[in-house]
């Protein structure tokens, strides 16, 4: 039998604020224990962000307890036995142990329980199955930690029907992949996304949107994307391109990476239900003018100008991967850093300037304005509030 680790020694597990979350659910006659992401991205020497608690107690045991030793509780999921509860202004999401009785591939029914193993079965993947103790105890039902020692994701049992509890399972298992496997995928569960992919198509969008963006920021996200197109799922989620050079050579920002995949990024935001900035950060991207390091100063710090600095950035990134300059181009790096060395000026004058100087209102205000911020750029923005006005006259 494999000798499992222990977490005793652990930074997270030993501050304060989770060991009085395990002391108060122990004293109401309980049991918590840490359980997914955190243990296993301990256990494969990663950052722990966040801690998810599960326990025997039920949601009403666990909000009683906490509420009782001053501890806020907020019902965040109590139709799944989920509740957050912060202590000592440290959120930490608590789950009652559960098992499905009912699914439609898109959400489950669930019956609280407090047994452990039931609990982890029902889990997705095996290094998602894992345990941790107050003392750092490992407990692992579900042989887990070998493919942890493999970095390889597997599905909890049978691959099929964990895929048909969730759809989204599916892609978990090519996002997992993507941030933590090494080597090939394992051969059953992607034989069984394969074959399932058609329930992809009852996903929501905005389910689809937050796994994918998560997978294209990957450290794997180029391979895994060319093994979802390989197998017919990515063609399932969006029309794309076969321009994987580019990909290749872009930062881990999922949203530079659609605008590079999708065959069409402005039909995206709908697709995918983006949020109004991811919108228009995907216009800008199409629509503007990319930069060069072939302008001349003076155009660059107009197309700055005129773009804004995130826009500048998007566009500075997407154009040099598209470009045939190395990645550690000089020229290239220069254009990324301008809004760095050059932040973006205000117009010296507003409406008002031009009222204040007997102007009357009405569109002929606009008019001027825009006339004297062309001559300001012209003049590389050197002209002052007083030389604007002046040359009014």
């Amino acid at each position: 039998m494999t000798k499992l680790p222990t977490l005793a020694t652990e930074a997270w597990l030993t501050a304060p604020a989770l060991q009085r979350l395990f002391a108060t659910l122990a004293a109401a006659g309980g049991e918590g224990r840490a359980a997914g992401g955190a243990v296993r991205n301990a256990l494969l020497g990663e950052k722990v962000t966040e801690v998810d608690v599960a326990t025997t107690l039920s949601p009403e045991l666990v909000t009683a307890a906490c509420a009782a030793v001053g501890m806020k509780v907020h019902p965040t999921g109590i139709e799944h036995g989920t509740v957050t509860v912060v202590v000592d202004h440290h959120p930490f999401e608590v789950t009652t142990l559960r098992h499905d009785v009912e699914t439609d591939g898109r959400r489950a029914k669930v019956k609280f329980t407090d047994d452990w193993e039931a609990d982890a079965q029902r889990r997705d993947f095996t290094m998602n199955a894992i345990y941790c103790d107050a003392r750092g105890t490992i407990y692992d039902f579900v042989n887990g930690w070998p493919d942890v020692q493999r970095r390889r994701v597997v599905f909890v049992g049978d691959p099929e029907s964990r895929i048909t509890e969730d759809y989204l399972r599916i892609l978990r298992f090519f996002r997992f992949h993507a941030r933590y496997g090494h080597g090939a995928p394992d051969a059953a569960g992607l034989a069984a996304c394969t074959r399932m992919k058609a329930g992809l198509d009852g996903l929501s969008a905005e389910r689809i949107r937050q796994e994918m963006f998560k997978l294209m920021a990957a450290p794997g996200a180029v391979e895994t994307l060319k093994l979802m197109a390989g197998h017919g799922i990515l063609s399932k989620l969006l029309p794309y391109t076969d321009d994987l050079r580019v990909l290749e050579r872009l930062p881990p920002d999922p949203l530079l990476r659609l605008a590079v995949l999708a065959q069409d990024p402005l039909s995206m935001p709908e697709r995918w239900r983006l949020s109004n900035h991811e919108a228009r950060r995907l216009a800008a991207i199409v629509s503007l003018m990319p930069p060069s390091p072939a302008l001349r100063p003076q155009e660059q710090r107009i197309m700055l100008y005129q773009h804004g600095a995130e826009a500048w950035r998007d566009l500075v990134r997407v154009a040099w991967a598209r470009s045939e300059a190395p990645l550690d181009d000089a020229g290239w790096r220069d254009l990324l850093e301008l809004p760095d060395r050059w932040p973006i000026p205000a117009l010296p004058v507003s409406g008002r300037d031009l009222l204040s100087t007997g102007m009357s209102p009405g569109p002929e205000i606009g008019v001027v304005l825009k006339k004297l911020e062309d001559w300001w750029l012209a003049s590389d923005f050197q002209p002052t509030r007083d030389e604007l006005l002046k040359r009014l006259t």
